[in-house]
């Protein structure tokens, strides 16, 4: 009897094929670019895990930190307000 090979989950393949955006651009997440950080924000204002978003655990720690400063700098929000 032949064992069937089990096939990998949707979510692992498209994080797989995404990848870490920062280690392509070879840059590091910063308060400034407060912009791009805002991507990865949820609609609520929270901080989107790195499952969703692709970024590597490395850089996913320093883009928490970042936006955290940027939200001291009064750049990104704490809370939306609907």
């Amino acid at each position: 009897m032949l064992k069937k090979k089990k096939t990998p989950n949707r979510e692992m393949n498209a994080r797989a094929e995404k990848g870490c955006s920062f280690c392509k651009e070879k840059s590091i997440p910063r308060w400034e670019d407060h912009e791009k950080l805002r991507e990865y924000l949820s609609s609520r204002g929270r901080v989107l895990p790195g499952t969703m978003t692709g970024v590597c655990v490395k850089h996913q720690r320093v883009m928490a930190r970042a936006i955290k400063q940027a939200r001291h700098l009064a750049l990104l929000p704490f809370t939306v307000t609907e």
